[in-house]
């Protein structure tokens, strides 16, 4: 069975000059446009890709892989706004509607908005930003250190407010923040507590590691914005770990043993990586 609004696995049938016919089961025929057709592909592969309506509401599917898909939430930019609502970048070719119902605010192109997707009542895809209602309220499931996904939602007094693996709201608190964040911030964190009545408190670094200092934190964003990689390691050379952390390689390789002492990293002849 096909979902739409999300990665489906799906059985080339059929080619056709403009592309590939992918197949939908009760759906009929899905097309891949040729653009999007991988390189070799044939009769009978089998293709991962993302199945969505078109603009004349006809199904279609796309190799790429958009900001959001359908259960989850993201914040995504404004691109257009009119008299039924507005319409959102979220990697597509089709751009996705926001109806005024859903909104929380006026929108003004190059706002930004969190929300949720969903299908509509005419099997469209949608967003809304009344993420609330699309949470879920008892997470029986989360415990203690507890790796998680976090997409920051809005500051309060006590600290941001967060969707945790797109499926619960919690708190990071400000006592907990060595390091700049803002809404829409994708990162990764821990659970720090989660109470009896269902309040879920979390941290961008494990419970029970020590705050790090500025240069060992330094590291870490780095790695965090590289995919978990660093290729300087302590036997690098001076003047590329200057260049780039703006150190000496005798305070780069102290703040690498502090991050390997407490667990944060590893290394080997590739760099230093994100544990």
């Amino acid at each position: 069975m096909i979902e739409i609004g999300k990665l489906n696995r799906l059985k080339v049938v059929r080619e056709v000059p403009f592309g590939v016919y992918l197949d939908g089961g009760d759906a009929g025929g899905i097309l891949l446009p040729k653009r999007e057709v991988p390189e070799g592909c044939q009769l009978g592969d089998r293709l991962q890709v993302f199945v969505y309506l078109d603009s004349d509401d006809f199904l279609v599917a796309s190799t790429r892989k958009p900001k959001a898909m359908v259960g989850e939430f993201a914040s995504l930019k404004v691109t257009d706004v009119n008299k039924v609502g507005a319409f959102l970048d979220w990697g597509m070719p089709k751009e996705l509607f926001l109806p005024y119902g859903e909104q929380l605010r006026p929108l003004t192109v190059g706002d930004w908005c969190t929300v949720y997707l969903y299908i509509d009542n005419t099997d469209r895809i949608a967003a809304s930003a009344k993420t609330e209602r699309f949470l879920e309220k008892s997470p029986t499931d989360l415990s203690v250190g507890q790796l998680v996904e976090l997409l920051i939602l809005r500051r309060t007094d006590l600290g941001y407010q967060v969707i945790i693996d797109h499926r619960y709201q919690g708190l990071l608190h400000h006592q907990d923040l060595f390091r700049d964040v803002r809404a829409g911030q994708k990162l990764t964190g821990f659970i720090k507590q989660v109470t009896p009545e269902g309040k879920i408190d979390v941290m961008l670094d494990k419970p029970g590691y020590a705050r790090v200092d500025p240069l060992a934190q330094k590291i870490l964003d780095y790695l965090e914005a590289h995919n978990g990689h660093c290729p300087l390691g302590d036997k690098s050379e001076p003047d590329a770990i200057r260049d780039t952390f703006g150190v000496s390689k005798k305070a780069y390789k102290m703040a690498l043993g502090s991050l390997m002492k407490a667990g944060r990293i590893t290394q080997d002849e590739q760099g230093v990586h994100l544990t």
